[in-house]
């Protein structure tokens, strides 16, 4: 069974930095392109940063400079570094992977296969 399980989330100051992890269980990381996903209730789930299977990355507007997408494969893990945060980066984050052995980046939360439970940021001051 496939498993994504996030966390590190928490209540952050605005300007902190906050680091999520993705521990994927079940499959073989390097298989699978990666994104992360942010949702405020109520809210379509929004698109936040991406990793293919190639390594290629892509982010959204809204987090270009302030997040980053990593991966380390051996460990089947997917990271995202957020740095510089805002009161807007509040929401449940989201990581997903899939379809296996599609090498382009994927932007849409359709296009994922497999997502995790999801783990609560919030920015306060």
């Amino acid at each position: 069974q496939v498993q994504l399980v996030e966390s590190g989330g928490g209540l952050v100051q605005p300007g902190g930095s906050l680091r999520l992890s993705c521990a994927a269980s079940g499959l073989t990381l390097s298989d699978y392109g990666m994104g992360w996903f942010r949702q405020v209730s109520g809210k379509e789930r929004e698109f936040v940063a991406a990793i293919a299977q190639t390594g290629a990355l892509e982010y959204a507007d809204s987090v270009k400079g302030r997040f980053t997408i990593s991966r380390e494969n051996a460990k089947n893990m997917v990271y995202l570094q957020m740095n510089s945060l805002k009161l807007e980066d509040t929401a449940g984050y989201y990581c997903a992977a899939g379809p296996r052995s599609y090498r382009g980046i994927l932007y849409s939360s359709r296009s994922y296969q497999y997502w995790g439970q999801g783990t609560q940021v919030t920015v306060s001051s």
